[in-house]
């Protein structure tokens, strides 16, 4: 997944132009372990097109109350602040990367 030199705030990710998938996740849930491997997938498969980010509900609760997260795994797509799309639950890459083409018009 994309890391980067340059510190940037939560804020400052979403804002951007490149589109931002951010999974809301918990080191105790077991769905959420389902995700590593369909996310480091996702990112192979769409590379620089798309930044991936991991939001731990405990360590950052905050976060997780003003997205009104009730379940983990939870991902929001961002692009230019703006919410374009939400799912709980776990999902195959293929039909990630799908629904991220389809919101997405620069892809």
């Amino acid at each position: 997944m994309q890391t980067t030199n340059k510190k940037e705030s939560f804020g400052e990710m979403i804002k951007g132009s490149t589109p931002v998938l951010v999974d809301f996740t918990a080191t105790w849930c077991g769905p959420c372990k389902m995700m590593k491997p369909v996310l480091e997938e996702l990112h192979q498969r769409m590379a620089d097109k798309i930044r991936i980010i991991k939001i731990d509900i405990d360590q950052s609760p905050a976060a997780a109350n003003a997205y009104q997260v009730q379940s983990v795994p939870t991902l929001l797509l961002f692009q230019n602040g703006k919410i374009l799309w939400r799912q709980s639950g776990v999902l195959p890459a293929i039909q990630l990367e799908k629904i991220i083409q389809q919101h997405i018009t620069s892809l």
